[in-house]
């Protein structure tokens, strides 16, 4: 019997390489509103939070409220044109997930990108993949680390959260594990490091895909 029935996997620096997208997206924005663009090593330290988190960790902190929220729509707008342009999953990915699900392990996405983004891009890459549940950024539900959208996919799998191991790259992503009493997996190909996931108390820390695998048992 493998140890854990399902698993929950971030998508941005997790299942998937999207920041030089979102990079590109964001400095355009900047550009309209005459500030300096980052590259995309500075933009690994500014995700995670939802857009309009990003915005305001791309903007001047005495940025007012109204230019905040002129930016992430202009935004919104920018990247849905451009979400899908260098997005690419990381090297394994697809092979691990093939794995997993052929081995019955029920699968879940629990990311703060916009619900459509999140959508499109799993649909686009891992079309014959069954998760079970996919969630991103909606209305009326908090982002991460707030437990709510992991609890309802571990509904949908009908597990027991000690059952299932939530998988990111992020503090962000192990205190939602924590937050939802789960076991967590930090992951080093994505955007963060090996610190920040230590100082988050991650259960595992991995290097590559396969000692995902070992893990599940």
């Amino acid at each position: 019997m493998p140890k854990y029935k399902g698993i929950i996997f971030d998508l941005d620096g997790t299942l998937m390489n999207t920041i030089e997208d979102i990079g590109d997206s964001v400095n355009e924005v900047l550009q309209a509103f005459n500030l300096s663009s980052y590259s995309y090593e500075e933009y690994k330290k500014k995700v995670g939070g939802g857009f309009r988190k990003l915005i305001l960790n791309s903007f001047p902190e005495d940025t007012n409220e109204n230019t905040i929220d002129r930016a992430l729509e202009m935004l919104y707008q920018i990247y849905a044109e451009k979400y899908l342009n260098k997005t690419r999953p990381y090297d394994g990915i697809k092979d691990l997930l093939d794995i997993l699900s052929k081995n019955d392990i029920k699968l879940g996405v629990n990311s703060n990108k916009k619900d459509e983004y999140t959508k499109n891009i799993i649909n686009k890459f891992f079309n014959d993949i069954p998760f079970v549940k996919i969630c991103g950024e909606r209305e009326g539900i908090q982002n991460k680390p707030d437990p709510t959208a992991a609890l309802e996919i571990a509904k949908s799998m009908n597990l027991k959260v000690e059952e299932i191991i939530f998988i990111g790259d992020s503090k962000t992503d192990i205190s939602t594990a924590k937050n939802a009493q789960m076991d967590s997996i930090g992951v080093l190909w994505g955007f963060r490091g090996r610190e920040e996931l230590v100082k988050a108390h991650a259960k595992y820390i991995v290097s590559n895909w396969e000692e995902i695998l070992d893990i599940v048992g």
